[in-house]
This record gives C-alpha cells, structure tokens and sequence, in this order.
C-alpha cells in the first residue's frame, strides 16, 4: 500500500476520541511598555481567537485528515462550555458523545501572545475524578457509539474523564468488537491501560509513570523501559516520543528508532495529539508498524513550525511523507 492509498483510506474513519477536552484561548498582542504597577510587561490586545484543544484537539486533528471523530468525554454547563460546542459545530464535528454536568467546569487555557513569544498561560479547571454515577453515563454513552468504531483512543489530560474504571469498561468493549486501542497517557492513569493496542507516551511520562531513570543513552533506556512496560501492561505496541531524537516503536518481537527531521521548530504545542491522532488512523488501516512511526514522526513535527496549538495539514503530511518515507 502506497502512502497515498493509506491517507485516502483514513477517509471516513469512524474514530472515538475518549478523554479531557478543553479551550485553547490565545490573547495575541504587543508589548510596548512595562506596567507601572508591578514589573511586568503590558499586553495591547490585537486579536482574541479560541480553538479546540486537549482531547478535542486529537478530534480536530482526525477531521482534517479525513476521518470521522466522535468525542467523548464531559464538560461543564457553563458559559465556556457553550463555546466549546459552538467550536464543535464550525467543524462539524460530532457531540453526540459530549455529556454535561455540574461536577465539571470546561477546561480552558488562556495564552498570552505577545510579539510571538508565549509570555503567560492562565487555566481554569476542575481535575477532580468524575464521581462513579457520572463516569458510569459516559461509559454507557460509548458503549453505545463504539459498536461501529474503526479505532478508540484515550486522549488522557490528567483532568479527571478518564478513571481506572472508565480504562477498563472501554477496553473489554473494543475488544468484544475487535477494535484496536490506542493511548496518550499522563501519570495518574499510567499503567491502568493494560492491553491497548497502542500505548504513546512520551519520555517525560515514561519516565515518569514507570520511575525510570534515564542516565545512559537514551535509545538504550528506552528499550528497557518499554520491556519493563510490556511486562507491566502487556500492551501490544509501545511508541515514545523522544522529541530530538525521534520517535521510538516496539512490538516486542521487533523495534524500530525513527529520528528527528531538521526543522525550525516554532512552538511544541499540541504536537502530542497529532501524533497519536495520525498513528491511530494509520493502525486502523494496517499500516506496518515502521510506517505508522514514521508517519506520526513526521505529522509531530510538521505541527511544531507553527506557534500554537494547530491541526495537521493532510497534503503537507502527503508530500513530505513521499519525499521522506
């Protein structure tokens, strides 16, 4: 299979997006003074602009490759949360999986822009767990939207959707339908994805959610974490991020390093979800595993010359996958 032929069959995808999402508000402007208040610089405001981001920013990422994304998770019912499903709406993407409540705010992050730099970030947030009752209405709502699914990925932010109990429902129901999984995770739910399909962390999380200290090389360390994951999750393909070094991939009978391409890098944001956004489609089309690395190494990285939180350009991807791959 062509690169070509893989990318057109990502086309009409159904992908269910499982996790925290939030508002990636930016406040752009320029710096022309110091407050007389305090040191600190003054901002004049020249634009205000609010994306998708979190596990919604997987789910923008899904659209403009083609696929179908279908997001689940909850948010509050607020002011935020409004423009939240109006964000949903522009894109047309599906909320049929999005539940509101009152134990949740809507997450937003509000950055500060000015003259390009990034100079502040603001959040508003609840990362307390979801209550059993409330965890319990979103796996019944998944249940329900899964039975089609081509591909299920946990967009794990550390903001409570996503519980131990949640894990372990959503997993046993792709595996009753023969759905392979697919997994960004943080600390807190670390190894409680025993089984996926496909687990992304990146070095600081592998680090962190296995307490390994990486002192030597770090291709080295990383292949002993992930036989060390292996033993702990059984999962059936691990894949590091390494940022400059690349990406890393196992399947345990067999790896693969894939380094960095040279670029000029603007701003790593949201980087992340584009890379398990693209790995998870290019799974679900049986890609061989090299390729499904090499693939999201190259989407990552295209993201991260632009400043800000920014979906993946399906062409670009396209052309610099049939000159690099």
């Amino acid at each position: 299979m062509s690169i070509r032929e893989a990318l057109d069959k990502f086309n009409g995808l159904k992908a269910l997006v499982i996790g925290d999402v939030m508002i990636d508000s930016y406040i752009w402007g320029n710096v022309d003074r110091i407050s007389p208040e305090a040191p600190v610089p003054i901002v004049n405001v020249k634009k205000k602009e609010s994306r998708m981001g979190g596990a919604a920013n997987v789910a923008k990422n899904l659209h403009f490759l083609g696929a179908s994304p279908i997001i689940c998770s909850v948010i509050g019912q607020d002011a935020e949360a409004d423009t939240f499903l109006n964000l949903c709406d522009s894109l047309n993407i599906s909320k049929e999986g999005i539940l509101q409540s009152d134990e949740k705010v809507t997450t937003v992050k509000h950055r500060v822009i000015a003259s390009a730099q990034h100079v502040l970030r603001i959040d508003n947030e609840n990362a307390a767990p979801l209550s059993d009752k409330e965890s319990n209405r979103l796996i019944e709502k998944i249940k329900e939207l899964a039975t089609d699914a081509d591909v299920i990925i946990f967009e794990d932010y550390d903001k409570g959707v996503i519980t131990p109990h949640l894990i372990k429902e959503v997993i046993a129901i792709a595996k009753e339908n023969n759905i392979p999984t697919t997994v960004d995770p943080k600390k807190r739910n670390f190894l409680d994805y025993a089984g996926v399909t496909l687990f992304k962390p990146n070095l600081k999380e592998m680090r962190e959610g296995l307490k390994f200290d990486f002192d030597g090389d770090v291709i080295d360390e990383v292949k002993a974490a992930t036989k060390e994951l292996k033993a702990k999750m059984d999962n059936e393909h691990t894949m590091v991020t390494l940022s400059e070094h690349g990406v890393y991939i196992s399947n345990h009978s067999e790896d693969a390093h894939i380094p960095a391409h040279k670029r000029e890098i603007a701003d790593v944001s949201g980087a992340g979800d584009t890379v398990i956004s693209i790995a998870s489609l290019a799974l679900a089309v049986g890609l061989p595993m090299e390729t499904v690395a090499g693939l999201a190494n190259l989407g990552g990285g295209l993201v991260c010359e632009h400043v800000g939180v920014v979906p993946i350009n399906k062409e670009d991807l396209l052309q610099e996958a049939e000159r690099k791959l």
